[in-house]
């Protein structure tokens, strides 16, 4: 309850507020809004394919009523509103404890430790380096006379069980890939539509996906050099 109240009420609390300031606002919507997808690469005409009976329903379901209110403003205030959809993100900074997979894996990695793989790992994902994500954000926030919705991540896919491998790799780590069951509801595919942010923004990723891991992966084997984690 608590996720889902957070998506819909931080959404109309701060749409109050950029109605009173007469501010422009963005939406951070997430690529979860288009559920297990029965289209790929998923763009922003496909309506989704979410069960709001599932244990993550709450997080899809919620944002999906954010982007709802978002227009419903937008309708009837006439509030600048801005939309985007974001992908699986990575980088520098990320919160080590959070669940990420990319911050699990690597930690695992430089740890030794048996890395942890959902199902058989076949389920995939597209990663996007946090610079480049920003530099989406900016210029959609800048961008005149379009409010979205828009897509913003990286097009280039890999599995999980592939992921594991090439951090594995590039931290020079000892783990072995341990299998447990998959969760309910987890999308067998995710892969962003991006040539909407091309036309529009003129914006496709700059960072490859190796180039981001490595950066990551200095950043967590600094902070437990430290014993910061």
């Amino acid at each position: 309850m608590q996720t889902v109240k957070t998506c819909v009420h931080g959404a109309i609390n701060m749409l109050g507020l950029a109605k009173r300031t007469k501010a422009r606002i963005m939406q951070a919507s997430t690529s979860e809004i288009y559920g297990d997808p029965e289209v790929h690469p998923q763009s922003e005409s496909y309506k989704g394919a979410v069960s709001i009976e599932g244990p993550r329903a709450c997080y899809d379901e919620g944002k999906r009523c954010a982007e709802t209110i978002f227009w419903d403003y937008q309708r009837q205030h006439q509030i600048d509103v801005k939309v985007i959809r974001i992908f699986n993100t990575f980088g520098p900074r990320m919160q080590p404890n959070d669940g990420r997979v990319v911050s699990n894996f690597i930690l695992q990695a430089l740890a030794n430790k048996d890395i942890t793989v959902y199902g058989k790992g076949n389920q995939t994902r597209s990663f996007c380096y946090i610079d480049d994500l920003i530099s989406g954000i900016l210029m959609m926030m800048e961008l005149e006379n379009f409010s979205g919705p828009i897509n913003l991540g990286n097009p280039s896919e890999i599995s999980i069980l592939e992921l594991a491998s090439e951090i594995i790799d590039l931290t020079g780590s000892n783990s072995k890939i341990m299998y447990e069951d998959l969760p309910i509801d987890d999308p067998q595919m995710r892969c962003p539509d991006i040539s909407l942010a091309n036309k529009k923004l003129g914006w496709s990723p700059k960072f490859d996906r190796k180039t981001g891991l490595k950066k990551t992966i200095k950043y967590f084997d600094s902070l437990l050099k430290k014993e910061l984690i």
